[in-house]
């Protein structure tokens, strides 16, 4: 299965460089070619490409053909980049967009040119119209999936959109957010990093949805300090591992259910790369190390993750502050460092190794176990689940940056704007650079 993902603000720039009510244009695209673990692929756009006027050889309302040394010069551009191309073109009109008779023979014409230029790369065309789009790949009737990412999921053109839901089970899900909504979160593949006080009911919630394909990473087990606020957990679970219990549950509940478990922490770069088969990602973690890797394989690879956590202070006996927050890290959204969320010095301490902390003469003791309480833990879970409910089946809540204060009772949603040269989120950082930069985390 191919995918192509770009940001939202690449692809309505797109729209506006080439949609014309008179003669059709042309953009070309850029992406990075990054392999999946379930030996899917997945291309990441990063670079917009659009031909002046003298670049085209003829235009029209019903074509637009580019002038050969225009795409020579893209293409070695795409191969210094070592990245795919994606060729775009508009259709006039209004009507839904498909491949024309036309745009079948100059496709096998430029296949065979790139299957010398660029052999290793999977080449894509997108036709467009009014903001609809179809995609396959070059030269054939392969149908490709696109993503846009930003506030918002959104599949542009879905290549499988796979069966109705079942009415019966979720009749009253489909009367909120409709039978297209319900399918989408069936096809869904959902991360969830970290099992426990957050994570549990995180899956939980999801399971009820409808969502059926899960990867669970935790490293821990169940032992009698969590039980307590570990949905789904028994006493006959203490020593087993945290994701294992999930897991159990989701198979339980629904027999399709397809989950693949990491007992490990996602800061090795090898538990993290597992992640790459997700859709969309829930950060449950509690460490400043882990929540550092997870926001650059958000932004890195185009996977909208959700971050939450909660703080109990208590002081003398008596609780005097519980805040609670929830941040969807996305395209156009402010990362963790961007909001000053991560402290360094923590996280460096968290990618050290045990020995490499044991040895270090900064580092004193180990941090004290923090309070917790799992009805407000399922206050923040549910609080991210319903953000990225809105985030992928359309339900009408703004906020993707919110945080709760106990005490007053009160939920508010944060402004956060993203820094320009964010090494992370931006243009010029990390964003949609794929395995054309390192991947993050400690290395095995």
């Amino acid at each position: 299965m191919i995918e192509l993902a770009l940001p939202s603000n690449t692809w309505n720039a797109v729209v506006a460089a080439i949609q014309d009510p008179i003669v059709e244009r042309c953009a070309i695209l850029l992406a990075r070619q990054v392999q999946r673990p379930s030996n899917g692929v997945k291309l990441l756009v990063d670079r917009v490409i659009v031909p002046d006027r003298a670049d085209y050889s003829s235009q029209s309302p019903s074509a637009a053909e580019l002038r050969p040394n225009f795409v020579a010069s893209v293409t070695d551009q795409a191969r210094k980049a070592s990245a795919a191309l994606v060729f775009v073109h508009s259709h006039v009109g209004d009507g839904r967009p498909m491949f024309s008779l036309t745009d079948d023979r100059g496709e096998k014409a430029l296949a065979s040119f790139l299957s010398y230029r660029l052999p290793d790369k999977l080449h894509t065309s997108i036709v467009l119209s009014n903001g609809q789009a179809r995609c396959r790949l070059l030269g054939s009737d392969e149908p490709i999936s696109v993503v846009v990412l930003g506030d918002n999921r959104q599949v542009l053109f879905d290549a499988a959109p796979g069966p109705q839901p079942s009415r019966q089970l979720y009749d009253r899900q489909i009367r909120a957010f409709g039978a297209d909504g319900q399918r989408t979160l069936g096809k869904l593949a959902v991360g969830v990093v970290g099992l426990g006080g957050m994570g549990s009911l995180v899956a939980q919630q999801l399971i009820h949805l409808g969502v059926k394909s899960f990867v669970l990473l935790d490293p821990d087990v169940i032992d009698s300090t969590n039980l307590n606020r570990i949905s789904n957990a028994t006493l006959a679970d203490i020593g087993r591992p945290k994701v294992e219990v999930a897991a159990r549950y989701a198979v339980d509940f629904t027999a399709d259910a397809h989950v693949s478990t990491i007992q490990g922490d996602v800061i090795m770069a090898s538990n993290g790369r597992r992640l790459l088969d997700c859709d969309i990602v829930f950060g449950c973690t509690d460490s400043h190390g882990s929540r550092a890797v997870l926001e650059q394989i958000s932004y890195q690879y185009l996977i909208p993750t959700i971050d939450m956590g909660n703080v109990i202070t208590v002081e003398a006996g008596r609780i005097i502050h519980i805040v609670g927050r929830v941040q969807m890290m996305s395209p156009g959204l402010a990362c963790l460092t961007c909001c000053g969320l991560l402290n360094s010095d923590e996280v460096r301490r968290d990618m050290l190794t045990a020995f490499e902390r044991k040895a270090d003469p900064y580092i004193q003791g180990r941090p004290e176990p923090a309070p917790a309480v799992m009805s407000l833990n399922a206050t923040i879970s549910s609080l991210a689940v319903t953000m990225a409910l809105s985030a992928v089946v359309g339900m009408p809540i703004d906020g993707r940056h919110i945080i709760y204060r106990a005490l007053s009772s009160s939920l508010k949603r944060v402004a956060s704007t993203p820094t320009a040269d964010c090494v992370n989120c931006s243009n010029s950082g990390r964003l949609a650079r794929g395995d054309s930069w390192p991947f993050p985390g400690r290395l095995d």
